[in-house]
């Protein structure tokens, strides 16, 4: 099926009722993205947060009446007869095996390589993570994720015990496995990266040493590494949380930081640890060090 986007660049202020419009008139699909290239950061639980400069984006049939549509928008208050808009043609795609034909095997530091399951691994010797992400968050092309598997290839981590705070697909985890761990803990929000994440330890054969658990049902652990790629945000609030997770001699990494942001999670996190100096890539930045 052919697809065609109607684009409508809009404020913050406009941009739901403009996607309620869409919806109105047939949209398959209404998607907002940033107009302006404009940093956003995570919202507060509950809050929903659009950028000053929205585009909104509403996905109609190519068989579908667009002229029709555009006048049916132009009688609409939010819009307005004189409103500006784009069209644009999409491509009839296989979106699925686009994405998997881009996704390549991928070294980070000097063991380890992380391989998307469909491919074959390309040095059978290495420390190889085969990944399939699924719905869950983590692929090794996030900065924040790479900063984080590049200082766990660094570590010594055999017969630890490991730590992996939103765990997402489960890359970090099994790569820690991988690289010697002796077990890990694996804790996330959303339930379907706990299953991704225990399908991707399968793959591994690690899923004997790999647990997960929601928040409410994590239990009381003492680990020698912790990891917490999430963001900001959910860093500063658990500080506590994240730092009661790594025993008095372990080592703590914490990612998911914007440049900006770097200082106040210092602040937060150097009351229990002694930190390294951060590490940045692009806008992004680790920061790790050594609970007293």
């Amino acid at each position: 099926m052919a697809w065609i986007q109607l684009l409508i660049e809009t404020s913050s202020e406009n941009a739901e009722a403009i996607g309620d419009c869409l919806s109105e008139v047939g949209a398959q699909a209404v998607t907002f993205v940033d107009a302006k290239d404009t940093p956003m950061y995570e919202p507060k639980p509950g809050e929903v947060m659009l950028w000053p400069d929205t585009r909104v984006i509403g996905l109609f049939d190519a068989s579908d009446d667009i002229d029709g549509i555009i006048g049916q928008l132009r009688h609409m208050p939010v819009l307005g007869d004189t409103f500006s808009y784009k069209l644009d043609a999409l491509e009839d795609k296989d979106w699925e095996r686009e994405w998997m034909d881009n996704f390549h095997p991928m070294q980070f530091g000097e063991r380890l390589w992380i391989c998307p399951s469909w491919r074959e691994v390309p040095d059978p010797e290495a420390v190889n993570v085969l990944l399939d992400p699924g719905l869950a968050f983590g692929t090794g092309t996030h900065p924040t994720t790479a900063l984080c598997l590049r200082w766990l290839d660094g570590l010594s981590l055999k017969g630890k015990t490991v730590v992996d705070f939103g765990c997402g697909s489960g890359i970090l985890a099994i790569a820690a496995l991988k690289l010697g761990a002796d077990k890990v803990i694996g804790i996330d929000i959303d339930p379907q990266a706990l299953e991704a994440t225990q399908e991707n330890a399968r793959r591994n054969a690690v899923s004997d040493r790999l647990f997960v658990y929601l928040p409410q049902n994590q239990p009381t652990i003492s680990a020698d590494v912790v990891v917490a790629n999430i963001l900001s945000g959910p860093l500063l609030s658990l500080r506590e949380t994240i730092t009661a997770f790594c025993k008095p001699g372990g080592q703590l990494v914490l990612s998911g930081i914007l440049n900006e942001q770097v200082n106040d999670i210092e602040a937060a996190y150097s009351t229990d640890v002694d930190l390294a100096p951060s590490v940045t890539e692009g806008e992004w930045a680790r920061v790790s060090g050594q609970r007293r």
